[in-house]
This record gives structure tokens, C-alpha cells and sequence, in this order.
């Protein structure tokens, strides 16, 4: 009670209240092609392509943003010295691939200095960074459900160990199941008033663990999730099969055909999703030095304008 109290009473003004909530949740701004606007934690983004279209290397370029520091011995490296909560839906990721990322931006912010003072510092820089990079994968969406129930614990005995609490949980990718959550049995009341897992179920039970999660640790939620494009006649069967609806439409007249984006998440995933960025792969004739080029439409918020990237032969990811 007094503690309690005490809160109330404490004076606060404008402008450390400010300070302290930039403090604990500050604005993010992802690499490209994510750069266009400022996130904080509570936001869902769902990063929408087609494979390939390197959703996931986008993925891990946001956590490696992340997980570096802001400055280490006076080199500016721009990140945020905070944990990433990585979950491996699709069973694919290689964490190799995400040191070596790593270990790419730490040579690219040291430039020359790191070949006139060796690489030691370097070295426990790198080691910092990947603990502060949390990996899982799940094989089944009751594995995710039962990963998303103990997530709390994981978190918080890691942020006694780090000093700092995660700010990111990226899911890779949240439609991975969605098959064989399809095929389970309609959603109905058994014998025992507990309703029969189903894909619509399921769907509520990851939003609802999700919630509940950033109410005790707040993040920012990245999602990728594959796409599905059709034409008109086609989407239309589709969603009158699956029970679906969507009004998403890319106006980007360079995409493949024109074809629009149809979201076969059920609703409730839908409607929780606050930011959603679709990734688009060029027509053939559009490369850039013989690599396919996409493009990127924010969907929510609409934005007016699309950016374009290539993969090179090194497997990074270049904005034209």
C-alpha cells in the first residue's frame, strides 16, 4: 500500500516522463527495406512475400540490428545492446548465417581500424552480440503455443543475466503450420466443455499467449509469413472455400502481373497485425545485373511509394 502510494504521489514532469518512456521503448528504425517508418514495441509488423524474396535475411538484418550496441570503444555501430527472441517456424534458419551477417557488420563499421588493431575486441564484441541473440525452433503450432507459455520465464531470467530486458520477437514464419492446422477438426464443444483445437482456435490461442506476453515484456513483433497471389476468379474461390475474406489489393502495376496479395490467416491474426509490408518479385525482364529485383508496398499503413532491392552473389541483400 505504501509503495502504492508513494507512485501516485511521485512528481514527474513532462519532460522526464518523456525521457524515461523513449528510455524504456524507444522508436526503431529497421534496415532497409523496413526504414520507412519509426516502430516501437507493441507493434505487429507481418513481413508478406513469396519465396524467395529473402524475408528472411530481412529478419536478420532487423535482429542484428538489435542485438549490436549503439558505440563499443568508440566505433558507432547504431544498434540497440538488446535481445532478440527468435522463432524458428519454418526449421530452415542456419545461425551461421547470422554470425556471419554479424560478423559482417562489425568488419564494415571498423573499416580500416580493425586491421591496424587486430581483431580481439572484435572478437568479444561478436561473443556479446550472439548472446544477446535467443534461438528456438518448433516442429508443430503446439510447440509454438507451449514456446509462447514459458517465453516469460526464458525472458526474464535473461534479462537478469544480460541487464537488459529483449525488445524483439521474431517469428519465422507465423503461416508455416497453417496446413496442418487446416486439417485438424472443426472448432466445437466436447464432452468435457473444452473446445476441440482447430485452425481458427489455434489462431486465437498464439494471439492471445502473444498478448499476454508483451503485457510483462514489451516488444516488437516481426512476423514473415509466405504469399499467396492470384487473380480475381481464383481468390474468390479461394476465400469462399477457406471461409476467409480480404480487401487487400497491390496497386503496383510492376509486380508479377499485377496479381493481388490474399491473406488465408484467419481474422483474428489479421486484425492483430498493425504494420504489414508486402514484398513483391519484379517481372523477368526487370533485374539488376542479372538478379531479380522486388518491391516493397506497406499496406498498413498505405504508403505511396516502394522501394526496390536485389540479392547479389554474396547473399546480401542490396537497395537499389
Amino acid at each position: 500500500m505504501t509503495t502504492a502510494l508513494s507512485w501516485i504521489k511521485a512528481d514527474e514532469t513532462a519532460k522526464e516522463a518523456l525521457v524515461r518512456i523513449l528510455t524504456e521503448r524507444p522508436l526503431v528504425v529497421l534496415p532497409p527495406p523496413l526504414h520507412r517508418l519509426p516502430l516501437r514495441v507493441g507493434n505487429i509488423v507481418e513481413l508478406v512475400g513469396p519465396s524467395p524474396s529473402a524475408k528472411t535475411l530481412i529478419l536478420i538484418q532487423a535482429a542484428i540490428n538489435c542485438i549490436l550496441p549503439k558505440e563499443w570503444k568508440g566505433v558507432q555501430y547504431g544498434g540497440l545492446e538488446r535481445a532478440v527472441f527468435f522463432v524458428d517456424l519454418d526449421c530452415r534458419l542456419d545461425v551461421l548465417s547470422v554470425s556471419r551477417a554479424l560478423e559482417r557488420r562489425i568488419i564494415e563499421a571498423n573499416g580500416s581500424s580493425m586491421k591496424r588493431n587486430g581483431n580481439e575486441y572484435e572478437k568479444e564484441l561478436f561473443e556479446a552480440c550472439m548472446r544477446r541473440f535467443l534461438y528456438t525452433r518448433c516442429y508443430n503450432s503446439f510447440e509454438f503455443l507451449a514456446t509462447l507459455k514459458t517465453l516469460h520465464y526464458q525472458l526474464q531470467k535473461d534479462k537478469k543475466n544480460q541487464g537488459s530486458a529483449a525488445y524483439m520477437l521474431i517469428i519465422d514464419s507465423i503461416g508455416a503450420f497453417y496446413w496442418m492446422d487446416r486439417a485438424l477438426p472443426s472448432s466445437s464443444t466436447g464432452s468435457n466443455n473444452r473446445k476441440i483445437l482447430s485452425l481458427q482456435t489455434v489462431a486465437e490461442s498464439i494471439v492471445r499467449e502473444i498478448q499476454r506476453l508483451l503485457l510483462v515484456h514489451p516488444m516488437l513483433v516481426l512476423a514473415a509469413k509466405s504469399a499467396a497471389f492470384g487473380d480475381k476468379q481464383s481468390a474468390t474461390e479461394v476465400i469462399r472455400h477457406s471461409g476467409k475474406r480480404t480487401d487487400e489489393k497491390s496497386s503496383d502495376s510492376r509486380g508479377p502481373r499485377s496479381l493481388p496479395h490474399r491473406d488465408y490467416m484467419p481474422s483474428v491474426w489479421q486484425s492483430f497485425v498493425s504494420h504489414r509490408v508486402l514484398l513483391r518479385a519484379s517481372d523477368g525482364e526487370n533485374k539488376h545485373q542479372n538478379h531479380p529485383t522486388f518491391f516493397t508496398e506497406w499496406l498498413s499503413p498505405p504508403l505511396n511509394f516502394s522501394d526496390s532491392y536485389t540479392i547479389n552473389d554474396d547473399g546480401l541483400l542490396v537497395i537499389l
